[in-house]
């Protein structure tokens, strides 16, 4: 299986979305658009995956490369791919999907948890997980969901955490994907981020644990398992 990655910055990457493709034998290509890098014809990938970044979606003064991303994006949801949009990916499928995305009343920064909906756990994507785990954040916007989504999971600070659109187009505002180097990249560029607010944990406890690195990626191994089906 042949899958793509939309990199907007360099400090987020695939991360352990690598580690999973190299296991399972599949092909994984990217385009890292600040780079000014072309896009695939969607008909030349199997499935997409569209990673995070500082920037929102309606900065495309700033960022002319937003326009064509969204037209892909658009492209390959028509064409039937399965797509995984991770926090600005989320952002960016919902807002191609025709709805709305605006700034969320909290930025959620750290390692907080969320709930999974009756509609996930009772999903294939997310057969097995826990009703409640830990999982890194770091967005400051949300969106509402697209006409026809199912809402998958929520948080405290933020209800719109993940949703279903069809069959496999899966948005997710959380990072299943992180690792210890991952992370460490995200505080290094983002430290400006990192004031006291009820949802943003002090750059000490960004890190996590061992134990919560691997929990969130096994999850997100199972899930890429049941979405990207060869």
């Amino acid at each position: 299986m042949h899958l793509h990655v939309l990199q907007h910055v360099p400090f987020e990457g695939p991360a352990s979305i690598a580690d999973w493709v190299r296991r399972r034998g599949h092909v994984l290509s990217q385009t890292r658009l600040f780079e000014a890098q072309g896009l695939p014809a969607p008909d030349a990938v199997d499935g997409l995956i569209v990673m995070g970044g500082p920037m929102g979606v309606g900065d495309e003064d700033e960022f002319p490369w937003l326009v064509h991303e969204k037209r892909f994006l658009a492209a390959c949801v028509e064409n039937d791919k399965p797509v995984l949009g991770i926090c600005l990916g989320s952002q960016l499928l919902a807002e191609v999907l025709g709805a709305p995305v605006y700034p969320n009343r909290h930025k959620e920064i750290g390692w907080f948890p969320i709930e999974f909906t009756q509609a996930a756990l009772g999903s294939p994507l997310f057969d097995g997980c826990p009703q409640e785990i830990e999982v890194f954040h770091w967005h400051g916007d949300t969106f509402d969901l697209p006409h026809g989504a199912r809402l998958l999971a929520s948080s405290q600070a933020c209800r719109n955490q993940a949703f279903l659109h069809g069959r496999h187009v899966l948005g997710l505002q959380f990072h299943l994907e992180v690792t210890s180097r991952s992370i460490a990249a995200l505080v290094e560029n983002g430290a400006a981020e990192l004031r006291p607010a009820p949802y943003i944990q002090p750059a000490s406890r960004l890190s996590g644990t061992p134990e919560q690195v691997r929990k969130v990626n096994t999850v997100m191994h199972k899930l890429l398992d049941r979405l990207f089906v060869p």
